[in-house]
């Protein structure tokens, strides 16, 4: 498919009933306060978001453990049909109509991050991780970023973007086969610093938004009214945690264990294609 002339969109990762729900929300605000602009999802049921006229829904099956690493794939079918995409969590929700005049420069920008080690001090066995990746790959720690993953921008950079994503495939399949599942904010960082494609951190809210941890510490700083803002917990808790019955709780944990155990199995046989660099 074509790029198409609008200069970016939003995308998200949309899987299981409840990110679907949470992501429902999501599409919602920005049908109300960016009503042009694309809002592509990644999801296991793209009928689910049918009646929002600013969806676009992608079927997808989840490929990496815990899903964590699957951003990828939202970001490479972004890109290959807008030249920006900004990635948003599911669980995010938009506050404030969206500016129409933002400009991004090529590579990522997000709104915050730090050097990778700074980032896992304390954290010994991703600090192995990463250190055992970074020789593989021959880049220099000191000069590698973590992305915080939650919101940030990716902009086409005369095909070094391609590069990055096939970085980014490779290195979390080597944390995941090492049990690290979460923390793709490492691999992102990793893979950017390999394909030479530029990682910035710009900490301006340009786009007003919700994001639990996020508004945790600003209400303990004091910056916003803890009141104002309950109501976007309990919606959040109310998706995220839904009461289930015990038939439910016992049919999920199945199906999770099920799907865990296969992906584990698929990662293991394609990761013997690159033997040397998985396994010595």
């Amino acid at each position: 498919m074509n790029k198409t002339s609008q200069d970016f969109c939003f995308c998200s990762l949309a899987l299981g009933k409840n990110y679907r729900a949470l992501a429902l929300e999501l599409a919602k605000d920005l049908e109300k306060y960016s009503p042009n602009t694309t809002f592509l999802i990644l999801t296991d049921r793209p009928d689910y978001f049918k009646d929002i006229a600013n969806v676009t829904a992608f079927k997808h099956r989840p490929e990496s453990i815990k899903f964590y690493h699957d951003k990828r794939f939202v970001i490479e079918k972004a890109l290959s049909l807008f030249n920006t995409c900004i990635f948003l969590d599911a669980d995010m929700r938009i506050l404030e109509p969206v500016p129409n005049n933002l400009e991004w420069l090529p590579g990522i920008t997000a709104r915050t991050g730090s050097n990778i080690i700074k980032h896992n001090q304390g954290n010994n066995e991703n600090i192995k991780a990463i250190d055992k990746v970074a020789k593989k790959l021959n880049l220099e720690l000191e000069r590698v970023k973590f992305v915080h993953e939650f919101l940030f921008v990716v902009k086409s950079d005369r095909g070094k973007e391609l590069k990055f994503l096939k970085q980014w495939e490779i290195i979390g399949r080597y944390f995941e086969l090492n049990g690290i599942y979460a923390g793709e904010g490492n691999a992102i960082g990793l893979a950017a610093a390999k394909a030479d494609f530029p990682v910035r951190f710009d900490s301006v809210d340009r786009i007003s938004f919700f994001k639990d941890r996020i508004e945790r510490v600003r209400i303990k700083k004091g910056q916003v009214n803890a009141q104002e803002k309950s109501i976007y917990f309990e919606k959040q808790k109310q998706l995220e945690f839904p009461n289930q019955s015990i038939f439910e709780k016992i049919l999920s944990k199945t199906n999770n264990r099920i799907g865990y155990l296969f992906r584990l199995v698929y990662l293991r046989v394609i990761s013997l294609k690159n033997f040397n660099f998985y396994y010595r």
